[in-house]
């Protein structure tokens, strides 16, 4: 073979040459040729899709045939190449799709576009590149085209390039000024060799009467037994256009076993989604969308999020893509997509999350936000099913955002018996924070759980931050300490209300007075914040009352209650520490005294400050 023949037996490519404007735009042509032979491939030339990229290609080689007049490149496996320039090189993995291994494949070296090219010849070449003229017609792409005889689209073959290379060494074109030459594409070196050949030939240079060295020339011996020798060499696989070397046999062999190595699912997938893009059969598009209700149902079964996003992804863009599509055939789609979130469907999400409690989550919020508001129903079993609180966080969140106008089946799961569920209930309607929920969430007072009771406390703070407060006077009985504080800080802010009565309970049982220091104290700053002067008389006579029992902790209620009057000395309150310090006991005297200089020292600083 010619040293100058690269291994596949094409043309040399040419040197580089340096970076300029036309290179820029072939690029930009190429890719646009790429992208239109594959969405064609994909969804029909009829596809607006489509059809919306071939006009982008048309327009751009329009353009840049009108500045250089052509454009011509050459073809190798998986390269265009230009002027020695990789302009295309398809994707990694992309196998026999590619707009290079096809035209390879079909035996074209070189393509190139004339200035005057038409919509209807580029059509004409799109539509033979992968097929889909008459389905009956088993042409390859050359024969295609020779038969069009388009004027402004020419090729070479490699038939062409082996016929050219059997008359002496293959391609080997004089090196005085050939490559010198304006002319670089392979049409016209091929051109120029056979012009070279003919006038060989009349010369009497290849003729059996030549001289043994015609014109300073080779003996003719010598050059027969050397050409002899290289064709040998160059046809000796039989079929010079699909001559295989050994380092395109490795990479054949790498795609081979990319492509079994390839997903079973994506490759259906990517299956259904040719036959959905493309099928025109009624009957064919029905049983397809039946079809892909099956695929949602076992890539949920499989735990598959990001797949199953994917496919929502794709069902929700094709009635764009297929703008053809009937009525009942879109309905048949809005159904698939408003029937996402069905209790069969919720039931195998929870199965796979509950058996796999660390199994990867990506995605799974993309498919539950997928879903309409009716699935709020199921969304909320779901989350009251599920066990691990990632796995829960995750459908709380997605009920956050679909049940937020329709919040009935959130308000209704307040009564279940389960305190985790209750507490991502009561989550969800905080983060909604709208006043009307607090009725309903006022009911869980008694409720059995401590972090559900906090979380109430807590969530009537902020839906009712003023107002009346004996909903949470109704906490001072709880068990748990920390849930009495929690409503006596609410109820010490001065933003409730509460009569006298609603605290008498409390104050009357026996048990009150085992309560701590620190918390009486907070009861009776609470009860005078909410029921103001109200409470003088309950203040008054645990000031003046002797008491022969329980008497230690009594002059204790009554020092407080003097120190509570003091903060907020009212004409009535100091009236009745007044009172205090004449008629209580040594403790309760010494008391009332301290809280009326607590109270005169905050009347100097009122009138200091005004």
């Amino acid at each position: 073979m010619d040293e100058r023949l690269t291994e596949s037996g094409a043309w040399p490519i040419p040197a580089k040459e340096p970076h300029n404007p036309e290179l820029t735009s072939v690029k930009r042509v190429l890719t646009l040729l790429d992208k239109t032979a594959k969405s064609s491939r994909t969804y029909g030339t009829a596809n607006p899709v489509a059809q919306k990229f071939f006009q982008e290609l048309f327009e751009g080689l329009t353009t840049h045939l009108a500045t250089y007049s052509k454009l011509a490149f050459l073809i190798q496996r998986s390269e265009l190449y230009f002027n020695g320039e990789v302009v295309y090189q398809a994707e990694q993995g992309s196998g026999t799709e590619s707009v290079a291994f096809k035209l390879y494949a079909d035996g074209i070296r070189e393509l190139a576009f004339l200035e005057g090219l038409s919509t209807e010849d580029l059509s004409f070449l799109l539509d033979s590149l992968w097929g889909s003229l008459d389905p009956e017609d088993d042409d390859d792409i050359v024969t295609r085209l020779w038969s069009k005889d388009l004027s402004t689209i020419t090729l070479v073959t490699a038939e062409e390039v082996a016929k050219a290379s059997t008359g002496g060494e293959v391609f080997a074109l004089p090196t005085a000024g050939m490559m010198e030459a304006p002319e670089s594409n392979l049409r016209d070196l091929l051109d120029r060799e056979q012009a070279r050949a003919k006038m060989g030939a009349g010369a009497g240079l290849g003729g059996d009467g030549g001289s043994e060295a015609g014109n300073g020339g080779t003996p003719a011996g010598e050059r027969t037994g050397r050409g002899t020798s290289r064709q040998a060499s160059r046809f000796q696989t039989g079929h010079v256009g699909y001559e295989v070397s050994d380092k395109e046999l490795a990479e054949l062999a790498k795609e081979v076993e990319a492509e079994s190595a390839r997903d079973n699912i994506t490759y259906l997938l990517d299956m259904l989604t040719a036959i959905l893009a493309s099928e025109k059969s009624p009957a064919i598009l029905t049983k397809l969308l039946d079809l892909w209700g099956n695929v949602l149902d076992s890539l949920t079964a499989q735990g598959k999020w990001t797949v199953v996003d994917s496919v929502l992804g794709l069902l929700h863009v094709t009635a764009e893509v297929r703008p053809d599509l009937g009525d009942d055939h879109k309905k048949q789609l809005a159904a698939l997509l408003d029937n996402l979130g069905r209790p069969e469907r919720m039931k195998m999400i929870e199965t796979y999350l509950n058996k796999i409690p660390d199994a990867t989550t990506e995605g799974l919020p993309a498919v539950l936000l997928s879903m309409t508001p009716a699935a709020a129903s199921a969304l909320c079993t779901l989350l009251g099913n599920l066990e691990a609180p990632a796995h829960q966080a995750i459908v709380a969140e997605a009920l956050e955002t679909l049940a937020k106008d329709q919040p009935d089946h959130v308000l209704r799961g307040l009564s279940d018996r389960r305190p985790r569920y209750v507490k991502n209930l009561l989550a969800i309607l905080l983060k909604w924070n709208n006043p009307r929920f607090a009725d309903a969430v006022e009911k869980l007072v008694r409720y059995p759980d401590i972090q559900v009771r906090k979380e109430v406390v807590r969530a009537i703070g902020i839906f009712r931050p003023s107002g009346n407060g004996i909903k949470l006077v109704a906490f001072l009985n709880d068990t748990e300490e920390s849930i009495r504080f929690a409503a006596l800080k609410l109820l010490m802010t001065g933003q409730y209300r509460a009569p006298y009565s609603a605290w008498s309970p409390l104050l009357s049982a026996d048990t009150f007075m085992d309560r701590t220091l620190g918390e009486k104290r907070a009861v009776f700053h609470a009860m005078r914040a909410t029921s103001s002067d109200e409470v003088i008389p309950f203040f008054e006579n645990l000031l003046t009352e002797r008491s022969w029992t329980n008497r230690k902790k009594k002059e204790e209620l009554a020092a407080l209650a003097a120190e509570t009057l003091g903060k907020l000395p009212t004409p009535a309150a100091l009236t009745t520490l007044e009172l205090g310090q004449r008629k209580g006991g040594a403790a309760v005297r010494q008391a009332c005294t301290a809280a009326l200089a607590q109270a005169q020292r905050q009347q100097h600083l009122k009138q200091a400050a005004s």
